[in-house]
Parts: C-alpha cells; sequence; structure tokens
C-alpha cells in the first residue's frame, strides 16, 4: 500500500525527551557513579591494608 503526498505531509512522529526518560537516565548515571565510589574504595583498602579478616 503507497500513501499518497498528502497523506505523508500528515505522518507525526519523532523523539521526545520525556520525564521518565530524563529519569532513567539520572538513575543510570547514579549507578556508574555508585559503582565507581565502591571500586575506589575497594582499591583504597586494598593499597592501605585497612582490610578486615573474616
Amino acid at each position: 500500500m503507497n500513501l499518497k503526498k498528502d497523506e505523508l505531509l500528515k505522518i507525526v512522529g519523532g523523539f521526545n525527551i520525556t520525564a521518565t526518560f530524563m529519569n532513567s537516565i539520572a538513575r543510570g548515571i547514579e549507578t556508574i557513579l555508585d559503582l565507581g565510589r565502591s571500586f575506589g574504595t575497594a582499591i583504597r583498602r586494598v593499597v592501605g591494608k585497612s582490610i578486615c579478616t573474616l
């Protein structure tokens, strides 16, 4: 089925930035920062030899 020129001009679409999208981006960045913080703390504890034995 082919669309006519006037039908093609009526098509509306595109990319919208919504609050949900922004929230998911912010949570993703927060997760990456938390992982980096945990990894940095682990490195600091290993280098400083301040690891508790179990």
